[in-house]
């Protein structure tokens, strides 16, 4: 929980108009009109934080097959969690379309 309250803060703190909503018991981001940039999804020992435009990040987030499109993710652990990293990669997802439902 704690490490999610982390992220949340990252994203509030450096995308200034961000909003905010739960789809699917997970937390989603997104820029009025452009859509939906990032999500997370806490779990016992991890947290796995989704890029939906992840493709286009510098440097591409490790997570992702072939199914997976445009969609990158990481799976964050408390001890190794690059917060630099990750204020960049959420600076970046804002600044691109989103995902629309």
């Amino acid at each position: 929980r704690g490490l999610g309250e982390r992220l949340d803060a990252l994203i509030v703190g450096n995308v200034p108009d961000v909003r905010k909503a739960v789809r699917w018991n997970s937390p989603f981001y997104g820029i009025e009109g452009q859509g939906w940039f990032a999500s997370f999804h806490v779990f016992t020992h991890y947290v796995k934080m989704t890029f939906f435009s992840g493709i286009s990040l510098q440097p591409i987030p490790p997570g992702g097959t072939a199914k997976s499109k445009d969609v990158r993710w990481i799976d964050i652990r408390e001890d190794r969690f690059d917060e630099a990293q990750m204020a960049e990669w959420i600076k970046q997802a804002a600044a691109l379309p989103g995902w629309t439902p």
